[in-house]
């Protein structure tokens, strides 16, 4: 192992170049039967170098190839080269898995955050490095260009460096530099650097990412995992203002959001202005945009994936895709069963750190189905063999096409109807049947409506204080939220509402009010996002088939009261109601809900009121207008 080069003269450092420079042939002629060989990382991989390694090392016996994510060929993980090469992976990618899978080759599960520091304390032994770097500048740095990640540790520990210098390959700023001193072998080769384009966007991948884009806020920091869905999800963040990048991964959608103008790095709390990764994955766009950028930078894998270095960035929110989910909340991103899919990766890192940051946000995307619809994701237990990528106690967020379930400090119960609800709808009554079975869920108290969600009811509002609610139907994973809101109210609230019949609200009776049919029944509640979701208001009709006309009842928490909830609450009912055909509303107000009945007075519509004690019986004909300009499907709903 050579020791970091000193700043030489331009004379002494080309001189030095000139004598390190080898054909193919003789370069791997200098690697020995039994080296460990490391290969470099994904797009950066040596792609000259590996083929000679195969092709022309015939010499060559018993020798080990490391490497993390290769994007490019993987030659010796072929079976003629079994006795020549075997090949130890940290993350298994579509070009190893056949072989990992059928014992020829082996897999480390490493968080790789790790690495760098095993090589570092030779616990993982590299006597050669074939890596890929871009031409010296004028001092005598070649730079990584679009992997550094381990390939730097690698590099520097190796006893001989074998670079690949390629014109193509970016100079990409930060911790990426590798000096022509600390290199022993020049092999000259220009080739296009590996890319890849991104994935196609399919419809489920979409529906994903406009759902975690509802928790991205303003000033975040993003970590975008690889993937379909993470990728997607940029597509839907083009509204946010002054977006940060820290991500092992950089993707080409990080390119749109720069040019958008949506990511200026102006908020980050560490490296400010700055977009740092660790390495790339994309086309010649990317690797143009990252080329002497002094926007980028490129950092290790125990920098850019340090829990603690990831920890310290404020609403640092961490995108991961993974193949299943149980109703407990165990997460698994690494294997199908026994069968090894990819590997840790920096997944736990991230999640781990943004679930430390400051209004930091770990997010878990998945769909919610897989081979066809043939297969629930979401599942009662792991498929045996799976890994646990991230503990029940790591989990926040989990994302499906079907919604959201925040799990992170919620029961077992909790959790098993959140993640029930946002799994697809033909599952859901099998998954609730073994929750109930397994005693996670109250085998008497808990149903899910035959009707689907009304997703398309979801909608934003911005009340007079200029907090922006959102507006959407209740849930039966709500009952926990139905319960606390109850016990929120103050007794004058409460008299109102139940006119002093209701003094508590078990969890059988929330779930009597959360389980509705969205028909003759819905429920619209007013929730408030931060780290989590909080029910501020609620208003319901129920609709007597009979007649067309429901009755309908409204309760805010007394600190959101006079702000202009109750009123947006009703009026979203009405515009509701009227799109489905109901004739009129009902209600029984108690003579001193004096909030109440004008709400009824200024919707604009013919009433009938009917005094019976202390009670005003309350008939509106939606069928007739009075005020047009109140008319609530006028009404603009954000």
């Amino acid at each position: 192992m050579l020791a970091q080069a000193s700043y030489k003269s331009k004379v002494s450092w080309q001189s030095s170049y000139r004598k390190k420079l080898r054909e193919l042939d003789e370069a791997i002629d200098l690697i020995k039967v039994g080296d460990k060989i490391f290969v470099g990382s994904a797009c950066g991989e040596p792609q000259y170098l590996v083929k000679g390694l195969v092709e022309r090392g015939e010499h060559l016996l018993d020798n080990e190839i490391l490497h993390i994510h290769t994007l490019g060929v993987a030659p010796y993980a072929k079976p003629i080269y079994t006795d020549r090469f075997r090949l130890n992976a940290f993350f298994v990618g579509v070009n190893t898995r056949q072989a990992v899978a059928e014992g020829k080759a082996d897999y480390t599960p490493i968080f790789l955050s790790d690495i760098p520091r095993l090589i570092r304390a030779g616990r993982v032994d590299i006597d050669v490095a074939l890596i890929q770097v871009s031409p010296p500048d004028e001092h005598g740095f070649c730079s990584l260009g679009v992997s550094v990640d381990i390939t730097k540790a690698a590099a520097e520990a190796a006893h001989m460096v074998i670079a690949q210098v390629n014109p193509r390959m970016p100079r990409v700023l930060g911790d990426s530099f590798i000096h022509v001193d600390d290199i022993d072998v020049v092999v000259e080769h220009e080739e296009p650097i590996l890319e890849a384009p991104r994935p196609p966007q399919d419809e489920v991948s979409k529906q994903i990412g406009e759902y975690v884009s509802r928790l991205v806020e303003d000033g975040s920091t993003l970590q975008v995992g690889i993937g379909s869905i993470p990728d997607a999800t940029l597509e839907f963040l083009k509204d946010k203002r002054d977006l940060g990048v820290h991500t092992e991964l950089l993707t080409e959608g990080i390119v749109d959001l720069v040019e958008e103008g949506v990511i200026t790095n102006a908020c980050k709390t560490l490296n400010k202005g700055k977009i740092v990764a660790s390495f790339a994955m994309g086309t010649r766009r990317l690797y143009d945009f990252i080329d002497n950028n002094p926007m980028v930078e490129f950092h290790q894998e125990d920098y850019v994936n340090d829990p603690f270095i990831i920890s310290q960035h404020e609403k640092m929110v961490a995108i991961n895709q993974a193949l299943e989910v149980d109703l407990s909340g165990q997460v698994c991103s690494d294997s199908l069963g026994h069968v090894f899919y990819s590997g840790l990766g920096g997944q736990a890192d991230f999640m781990r750190g943004a679930a430390r940051s400051r209004g930091g946000k770990p997010i878990t995307v998945l769909p919610s189905t897989a081979k066809g619809g043939n297969i629930s994701r979401i599942r009662p237990q792991l498929s045996e063999g799976a890994g646990v990528v991230l503990t029940r106690g790591d989990v926040h967020y989990v994302v499906t096409e079907y919604g959201i379930a925040y799990l992170h400090g919620r029961t077992i119960r909790e959790r098993a109807l959140s993640l029930i609800e946002i799994a697809h709808p033909k599952f859901r009554s099998r998954l609730l049947a073994w929750a109930k079975r397994r005693h996670y869920v109250l085998p008497e108290d808990f149903k899910y409506p035959k009707s689907r969600y009304p997703r398309e009811l979801e909608t934003y509002i911005t009340i007079g204080d200029g907090t922006r609610l959102l507006l959407r139907p209740i849930k039966p994973s709500d009952v926990t939220m139905k319960h606390e809101l109850f016990y929120s109210f103050s007794k004058d609230t409460i008299y109102h509402r139940y006119f002093g019949g209701l003094k508590a609200m078990t969890m059988k009776t929330a779930a009597r009010y959360v389980n509705v049919d969205y028909k003759n029944e819905m429920t619209i509640v007013a929730v408030k996002q931060n780290a989590t979701e909080n029910i501020v208001g609620i208003g319901q009709y129920i609709l007597d088939p009979s007649t067309d006309y429901a009755e309908v009842a409204l309760a805010v928490q007394d600190e959101w009261q006079g702000k202009g909830l109750g009123t947006a609450l009703f009026n979203y009912l009405m515009k509701i109601a009227i799109r489905r055909g109901v004739k009129g509303f009902t209600a029984w107000i108690l003579s001193d809900n004096k909030r109440m009945l004008r709400l009824f007075e200024k919707a604009g519509y013919p009433l009938k009121v009917r005094a019976e004690g202390n009670l005003y019986h309350v008939v509106m004909d939606l069928e007739k207008i009075i005020d047009h300009t109140r008319r609530p499907d006028r009404l603009a709903f954000i």
